[in-house]
């Protein structure tokens, strides 16, 4: 190995670790995997009770039923950062948590935000592409917090909250739309963290 190749791998080592130091120890797995579940479950009842919302009436009760599994979602991976902050022993590492609590806040509140103002409008069609999107700038966001498995995740969400803006209602509405992407997607997050998190505990 010449000078130059072995200078370039030490960087490349340099950079590996000081990637692993930023990322924060206090994501849950399981909570991650908790949240898919809710998106799962919440599809089933909405393929029993709507499939595809027709009407005002079914658009709103939609709109309560994602809404609802949306704030469970939350709850739950913010209780485990909340745990994560207040068991805490060093400045450095509530500084970090405080970081990841606020880093993906504003495009929850955006799309928090846009819900409701396209409620009002009569526009829920766009609701399944605003929540893909803006969750998807929230995790490229935190992407250097995050197991590097993350960041396909997180362009794939991106690009279909892109494409689902210009897809017809009757698509961005049916009740598998949001489970393919949460469901699984929450799943696949939760199984990189718990791996990740493994492999610095050995």
């Amino acid at each position: 190995m010449t000078e130059l190749e072995r200078a370039l791998s030490d960087i490349a080592e340099v950079r590996e670790r000081l990637a692993m130091a930023q990322r924060f120890k206090g994501y849950s797995g399981f909570a991650a995997m908790v949240s898919g579940g809710f998106a799962i479950v919440t599809g089933v009842v909405q393929w029993r009770i709507v499939p595809v919302p027709a009407g005002v009436h079914e658009q709103h009760l939609y709109f309560a039923l994602w809404f609802l599994c949306a704030a469970l979602a939350a709850m739950v991976n913010y209780g485990a950062i909340a745990n994560w902050f207040w068991s805490d022993v060093s400045a450095r590492d509530r500084w970090q948590t405080r970081t990841v609590g606020l880093v993906i806040l504003p495009a929850l509140m955006l799309g928090a935000g846009l819900s409701f103002a396209l409620l009002s409008r009569g526009q829920i069609g766009l609701l399944p592409g605003i929540w893909y999107g803006c969750y998807g700038v929230g995790l490229f966001a935190s992407r250097t917090m995050l197991p590097g498995g993350v960041l396909p995740i997180a362009a794939a969400f991106l690009g279909i909250g892109v494409g689902l803006l210009f897809a017809p209602s009757a698509l961005t509405l049916a009740w598998w739309v949001l489970p393919a992407g949460f469901g699984i997607g929450q799943l696949a997050i939760g199984y990189f963290i718990r791996r990740d998190m493994l492999a610095r505990a050995k």
